[in-house]
């Protein structure tokens, strides 16, 4: 049986995520493009929606595994994946990627002259950020797939074994409401030991933290999934006592003054503080979703197909967007506003008239090469 929480989910988190790289155009952390000023006080919502946003993607993702490979054999497990995740990486990369780095050339000086000027040739002039071959925001791709091909030997045997020993004392531990909490360990592990040396890159090679972090995100969903009506009923039951936990959580981190330690070595109670507020938010998230978003609508039906080109397209929107705009004089809220507005706008008619309705450039975002009804009706 489908699970419309976790369509509902999916979309949420993707639509957050344009929220936030707008966000980050706004604040002094790293990224493509800058505003000519910052705001402090938005870095709290924003290190609030990255602690959870992400782990509760890969959550997903490890759920959706364990759906797709109920309907698949190895082979058409191993093709679907390539398909959906290896042929729009490599597209993306040609063609979905260049316009981002390209502003980001003319922002910081580095290039002068048009698009095409820059595009393809430039490409081969090294990996970013020294050269311009880059994934960007379409790393999650080769992270997903990755650890679905990695996992994929446990997962087929555990779908053909689901009461095998294992399976039956996660079920018992699962089953208290506490004893969800079980996954936090590995997390805590690979915070405590390889955070400090390992920070983010989105590389794959070399990173570490985040592969360990995200491949336990992952294959917790699978495993959660796995164990059915046991996980439901224990995130339904108990998911304002975790909205709780994750809120208490994130205050302390606040208090901590968030990410102290970070330079002489993460601290204990801020590395325990992390993964309890990572994990609580991701449970309640799911809680909460089951009781009130397990439904179906045309509307989740349209977005759910759309998030996966929304996701890809966005970014390389958003950045040229931005760049005429970054010097305009106008405060925060217009900016930001318009922003995200035009965002949403021009990636939604690209999306609907440029992709959905094309039979061969579908599969080239990871969606069905088949037509949607009413375009298939009107033919």
């Amino acid at each position: 049986m489908r699970r419309y929480d976790l369509d509902h989910l999916r979309v949420i988190v993707f639509g957050l995520l344009i929220l936030y790289h707008v966000a980050l155009f706004f604040v002094s952390w790293p990224y493509h493009l800058k505003n000519s000023v910052f705001y402090s006080g938005l870095a709290y919502p924003m290190v609030f929606l990255n602690q959870w946003r992400l782990p509760l993607l890969f959550i997903i993702s490890g759920m959706g595994t364990y759906y797709a490979l109920s309907k698949r054999s190895f082979l058409q497990f191993v093709i679907e994946r390539h398909r959906r995740l290896l042929v729009p990486l490599l597209f993306g990369i040609v063609f979905i990627v260049p316009p981002q780095v390209y502003f980001e050339r003319l922002d910081q000086g580095l290039f002068v002259g048009g698009f095409f000027d820059f595009w393809p040739a430039q490409l081969a002039s090294g990996s970013y950020p020294e050269g311009n071959f880059s994934w960007h925001h379409l790393w999650f791709l080769p992270y997903l797939l990755l650890y679905s091909m990695a996992f994929l030997p446990a997962f087929l045997y555990l779908r053909k074994h689901p009461q095998c020993r294992f399976m039956q004392l996660l079920g018992k531990l699962i089953s208290r409401k506490f004893g969800i909490y079980i996954f936090i360990l590995p997390l805590f592990l690979w915070v405590e030991t390889l955070l400090l040396y390992f920070p983010l890159t989105h590389a794959l090679i070399g990173d570490w933290f985040y592969l360990a972090q995200y491949a336990t995100f992952f294959l917790a969903g699978f495993l959660l999934v796995s164990l059915k009506d046991v996980f439901w009923d224990t995130v339904l039951k108990n998911r304002r006592l975790y909205l709780i936990i994750g809120a208490s959580a994130f205050s302390s981190l606040i208090l901590l003054r968030f990410g102290v330690g970070i330079g002489g070595g993460p601290k204990v109670v801020w590395a325990l503080g992390k993964v309890v507020n990572q994990w609580s938010w991701c449970l309640a998230a799911l809680g909460y979703a089951a009781a009130y978003l397990n439904r179906e609508s045309k509307g989740l039906s349209y977005a759910n197909e759309a998030v996966y080109p929304f996701y890809i397209l966005h970014q390389s929107v958003q950045i040229p967007l931005f760049y005429y705009l970054r010097n305009w004089d106008c405060g925060f809220f217009p900016k930001y506003s318009l922003t995200v507005i035009g965002t949403f706008t021009i990636t939604w008619l690209i999306y609907e008239f440029g992709i959905r309705r094309h039979k061969f450039i579908r599969p080239l975002f990871g969606m069905k090469n088949s037509l949607p009804a009413e375009k298939k009706r009107a033919a």
